[in-house]
């Protein structure tokens, strides 16, 4: 997955970053898994749903931190800013708010599963369930 964001961040995602609404970087269902299953380049994930979205069903290796912590605890967040990440929630529009606030905070390969878990599910693709 090539960088998304080439090192810059407009002006609107730097003030309005928590709209749940406009264009962000995405990747598909389908190429998300298949990424998952290479030996090199796997994404990090973060999934912005509840904790009991999360617990229902989730993609595996996945760190969930709900999108309305997702700001104060960022430093929680244990990832390489310099390797691909992938935010998920439900359907799309959590997750968008989620791509810019880890593009202003420096990471350099964010973008969001498009259409969610519901498009994971959609293709019947794998979960794991529990926390």
């Amino acid at each position: 997955m090539p960088a998304s964001n080439n090192g810059h961040v407009s002006l609107f995602s730097k003030l309005f970053w928590w709209l749940p609404f406009g264009a962000v970087p995405e990747v598909t269902a389908r190429a998300l898994s298949t990424s998952l299953k290479a030996n090199a380049g796997r994404p990090q994930i973060l999934d912005v749903r509840t904790r009991d979205e999360w617990k229902g069903g989730h993609i595996k290796g996945s760190v969930n931190i709900p999108i309305t912590e997702l700001r104060a605890r960022l430093e929680e967040l244990d990832f390489d800013p310099e390797k691909p990440v992938v935010a998920i929630c439900l359907s799309g529009h959590r997750s968008r708010p989620a791509v810019r606030l880890l593009q202003i905070s420096g990471y350099q390969d964010i973008r969001q599963l498009s259409g969610g878990m519901i498009a994971w599910r959609g293709l019947r693709l794998p979960e794991k369930n529990g926390g």
